[in-house]
């Protein structure tokens, strides 16, 4: 069987920058599904993408597809036929079903019974005929922001102006819209013809590049890194190529050209970190260093397009770049003419919620839940001084009145710092300002300092209590107030720094004292919800670090409600269940845990044990067992005690009946299993571990 090669573009306006790569990749897996599902048998699927097309291309794509043949299996024959014989509905439907005919039906025993069965087979199809639905892939695609455009129902991160579908040299006039496929594609938008012939579909890269199009991503950022370096050689700079900038840059261009560009030196009177937001975030120009690691005024941009009239695009950027810098300049002056009480003043007629309040009053929350935190933590914290976590909780968002922050909204905490240690703030009061947003993303840098570390959390955990309190719980994938990712980055602070706090306990303290709560309905309402929220991140966590799913879901149902004992518990489980004896020792748990929710279910897990109404050695023998349990933090400990008692909860279910005539006795035996009931569930509910 013949092997081909099949070349499907889709070309659109300029699509932006940070979806190209996600989008490509998104369209190779749907062509390959379309493919299998097909029955197409091919070798791999090249991608290639530019800001104005997204293409994959086929290698080894077969003939046609395999031939397909089953044994459909339909009613039983008492079904299939009447008591004279004839074919009944349901039997011709099924028949109608497989595209076969009643005549087609035959009949094979199973289990006792006659059932109808029909052979089907069918032979494949040409692959230029089944490639004729795979603009289907087109409207499976979805992303993060999509349009409309012209009057069509249909919605696309871009409008689509041309396709090009070739197997081989073959034009296969797929339909999409008022689109048909042709074997015609674009070149760059000012550079290249606006009708490029793709002779076959082996051609695309070379017969583009001829039109200035690089149509391989790595090819062009591979160009751009080159570029750089070699600019970086040539005039002894340093330029940090920031991998996300250059991935940014590769599909913002279709054929790259770096060159360097300058600014007025007053500039270098601002801050780098201004400097560096104005290039990079505002830009997208590489900042330049010299060897000694100073800012030069220098920057190094990447056009689209080649080195023709270099000087004018420099030009171009240079004016757009000190506009942007002017506007630092002007308003980092200004704010030097005010204090920081003029800024906090301000905070108190900013909403930070219609429904929660203002800036000033979520400060004030974070305040008092650091304050408490500080006394709770002050063994891990000692260096925190109180009158530091004091003047933090006065002042930390004072930044956000700036007008630096007002129009580079990313350097929030940044300017914060810089502004605090200019007015005379402490060191670690700036340090905290700064660090307080930390981590910005999942996987982003954690507060280094222990001030900044107790802010992080307070103003977190502020946010979240907050809206929970106005029952703004996130749903779904529903989170506009990014709930989700700020209690993830409270559980990190708290797992990193091995900071306990009491997800029951301390919260219910919090909601008292800071939120002044004391309806015990709405105290329970409340900590239950964030218990379950924190729990959802834990497990999100543990399956990250390769937790068995039943042993985190078993973890997270404990009776504790400090995310380290659970992380630990669910350390030790995990070594455990590698252990040969681990099936038994929680088959004796799960007896216990069993009888441990009859107690409760009878009231009695609490009930006196009467000692002399014991009736058998081994009786005595686990309930002097239960009375020496020390269950601490430390949770291989824990585990080794339980562990430990598993011969004698043996022989204690082998020789005495639980639930005797007796009540009494009865009575003794839930208690005595309720004791050790709690001190399994210190580390899991076991019964959700499975032991098969």
């Amino acid at each position: 069987m013949s092997q081909h090669t099949f070349l499907f573009e889709i070309g659109l306006e300029e699509v932006p920058a940070q979806y190209v790569r996600n989008a490509v990749n998104q369209l190779k897996s749907l062509v390959e599904n379309f493919l299998s599902d097909n029955r197409l048998i091919f070798d791999d699927v090249e991608t290639f993408a530019t800001p104005r097309r997204l293409t994959v291309r086929v290698n080894g794509l077969a003939d046609k597809q395999t031939d397909f043949s089953e044994v459909a299996k339909g009613p039983a024959k008492r079904i299939a036929q009447d008591e004279e014989g004839n074919w009944t509905k349901a039997a011709q439907g099924f028949a109608r079903g497989k595209g076969a005919s009643v005549e087609d039906i035959y009949f094979e025993e199973v289990k006792g019974e006659e059932y109808v069965f029909i052979n089907i087979s069918q032979p494949g199809s040409q692959a230029a005929d089944i490639l004729q639905d795979v603009v289907s892939v087109i409207d499976q695609m979805s992303f993060p922001v999509s349009m409309h455009w012209a009057s069509y129902d249909v919605k696309y991160i871009r409008p689509i102006h041309w396709m090009v579908a070739l197997l081989d040299d073959q034009v296969l006039p797929l339909t999409f819209l008022n689109l048909t496929a042709s074997n015609i594609s674009r070149g760059h938008r000012y550079l290249g013809s606006q009708e490029v012939v793709i002779a076959d579909a082996n051609a695309y890269e070379a017969a583009l590049a001829d039109e200035f199009v690089i149509v391989k991503q790595d090819e062009r950022k591979a160009l751009i890194e080159q570029q750089i370096e070699q600019l970086a050689s040539e005039n002894q700079y340093q330029i940090d190529i920031d991998a996300d900038l250059l991935e940014e840059v590769t599909q913002i261009v279709e054929y790259p050209t770096a060159f360097i560009g300058n600014f007025d030196k007053k500039y270098l009177e601002l801050p780098d970190e201004v400097l560096i937001t104005s290039m990079k975030n505002h830009q997208r120009y590489f900042y330049v260093k010299d060897q000694a690691g100073k800012l030069l005024p220098l920057f190094l941009a990447v056009r689209n397009g080649n080195a023709e009239h270099l000087d004018n695009v420099r030009k171009g950027n240079q004016k757009v770049l000190t506009a942007r810098l002017e506007d630092g300049f002007f308003f980092v002056n200004e704010d030097k003419t005010k204090t920081i009480q003029d800024f906090q003043d301000r905070l108190a007629k900013v909403t930070f919620h219609a429904e929660i309040g203002s800036l000033q009053e979520k400060m004030a929350r974070t305040g008092q839940i650091a304050q408490y935190l500080a006394e709770k933590w002050s063994g891990q914290l000692a260096e925190v001084q109180i009158a530091d976590v004091t003047r933090t909780g006065e002042i930390y968002k004072f930044d956000l009145m700036t007008g630096i922050v007002d129009e580079f909204s990313e350097l929030q905490g940044i300017m914060g710092e810089k502004y605090a240690l200019a007015f005379g703030e402490a060191p670690a009061v700036a340090t905290a300002i700064r660090e307080h947003y930390m981590p910005i993303s999942a996987e982003g840098e954690l507060p280094a300092s222990q001030l900044g570390k107790l802010f992080a959390v307070s103003d977190k955990l502020d946010s979240v209590i907050s809206f929970f309190n106005i029952d703004r719980i996130p749903s779904g994938s529903n989170d506009p107030f990014a709930l989700r990712r700020q209690t993830s980055g409270i559980v990190r602070i708290l797992i990193e720094n091995e900071l306990t706090f009491d997800w029951k306990t301390d919260i219910i303290s919090i909601l008292q004292t800071v939120y002044g709560i004391e309806d015990q309905e709405r105290l329970v309402h409340l900590q239950t919800a964030l218990s379950q929220f924190v729990n959802d991140r834990l497990k999100a966590i543990l399956n990250d670090q390769g937790v068995r799913y039943d042993i985190a879901d078993a973890v997270l149902q404990s009776r504790s409600a400090d995310i380290l004992r659970k992380l630990a518990a669910s350390k030790v489980l995990q070594a455990a269940s590698e252990k040969a004896s681990f099936k038994e020792t929680l088959e004796a748990w799960n007896r216990i845990l069993n009888l441990g929710a009859k107690a409760r279910e009878l009231n009695v897990q609490d009930v006196t044990i009467e000692e002399s109404r014991f009736e058998s050695d081994s009786e005595v023998a686990l309930f002097n067992a239960a009375k020496g349990l020390e269950m601490t933090n430390d949770m291989q400990n824990n585990y080794n005690q339980l562990e430990a008692l598993t011969p004698v909860i043996t022989e204690f279910f082998d020789n005495n009946m639980v639930f005797a005539e007796d009540q009494t006795v009865q009575n003794n035996r839930l208690g005595i299993l309720s004791m050790i009931a709690q001190a399994i569930l210190t580390l899991a509910d076991t019964n959700r571990i499975n032991t098969k």
